[in-house]
């Protein structure tokens, strides 16, 4: 059976690791209820996001956690029978990495270090250097961070590794230069649905996008998560209030439906694409030694696609408050 309920999570989380564990709990809990096998976390769950992404405060860095860190077990002991995606800050050394790992009951199943920085981050953290997908009990899963998912090649390794469902997990802010008076009006708004539906449709997958919502330092976060169909359909979402969107998909016969007659990546041609190798890390090194300008923050605006919610979706709202007390 491939039939399973994705649960993906909008919530708010900050530097009190204690605090974030209990509202993973809760998260847990509430997708449990729901029935969901699979539970998509924000990035940046454990320790929370940075709080200026234009020049990160070293002295205000979320917490460094390492692979293995007693945390990051307590949360695979809380995921018991489910799988649970969650995003973190991995000690890796002489390098913060921003990570994810996924895990269950037994253990770890996968995880992943995000490879595309924004320009704020680059002070902060190294890049990962690999897209890699692998097999859980609820079908074979790529992880993606954020600013990952804006490069199709990205999501487009997974699938050809043979993710059938991506977990994007994300701390995705509202448009940091020039703010819309209303969510749905932020060009940030309208990129995140954009790239959420694209990297589904493109590859003919299922696709969780978490976020974070509430605020951190000068940022504001979207929110918006939800479970995307092979076709780009939106099946759940959970607008800018924190909550779980969860939609019951059955993953490969709608995969075997939306590649019955278009099968992407059976057709696609390789040897007439473009392959060139990327700059030596100049911006890189540029936005350590100067900070990002305005326009490496932020990406071109684009339309916003159509949402069409069916009526099996559905959207929990969650009851506690946005920050600890």
């Amino acid at each position: 059976m491939t039939t399973v309920r994705i649960a993906a999570a909008a919530a708010h989380f900050g530097r009190d690791l204690e605090f974030d564990l209990a509202r993973i709990a809760k998260l847990i809990d509430d997708a449990r209820r729901s029935g969901a096998g699979l539970l998509v976390l924000p990035d940046a769950a454990l320790g929370g996001y940075l709080a200026d992404l234009r020049h990160p405060d070293p002295e205000a860095l979320p917490p460094a956690l390492k692979p293995d860190d007693p945390l990051i077990l307590r949360v695979a002991r809380l995921a018991a029978e489910m799988v649970v995606c969650v995003g973190y800050c991995e000690d890796g050394g002489d390098e913060r990495y921003n990570a994810a790992v996924c895990v269950s009951g037994d253990g770890v199943l996968g995880r992943h270090r995000k490879v595309h920085l924004p320009a704020g981050e680059v002070a902060a953290y190294a890049p990962g250097d690999r897209f890699a997908a692998f097999d859980t009990p609820v079908g074979r899963i790529g992880m993606l961070i954020d600013y990952d998912k804006t490069f199709p090649e990205s999501a487009r390794s997974l699938a050809l590794d043979g993710a059938e469902i991506l977990a994007c997990l994300s701390a995705w802010p509202t448009s940091i230069t020039n703010r819309a008076p209303r969510m749905a009006q932020d060009r940030q708004a309208k990129l995140f649905d954009l790239y959420d539906q694209a990297r589904a449709a493109e590859n003919q997958v299922v696709l969780a996008s978490s976020n974070q919502t509430g605020a951190m330092g000068g940022m504001r976060f979207l929110g918006q998560s939800k479970v995307v169909g092979p076709g780009g359909d939106i099946l759940a979402r959970t607008w800018a209030k924190a909550g779980l969107a969860v939609a019951e998909v059955d993953v490969a016969t709608e995969i075997d439906r939306a590649r019955r007659v278009l099968r992407h990546l059976d057709e696609r041609r390789p040897s007439a694409y473009r392959v060139t190798e990327p700059a030596s890390g100049a911006s890189e090194q540029r936005a350590r030694e100067h900070g990002p300008s305005a326009d490496l923050v932020e990406v071109w605006e684009m339309p916003a696609q159509s949402r069409q919610i069916p009526p099996q979706s559905g959207e929990i709202p969650l009851s506690y408050p946005e920050t600890p007390s």
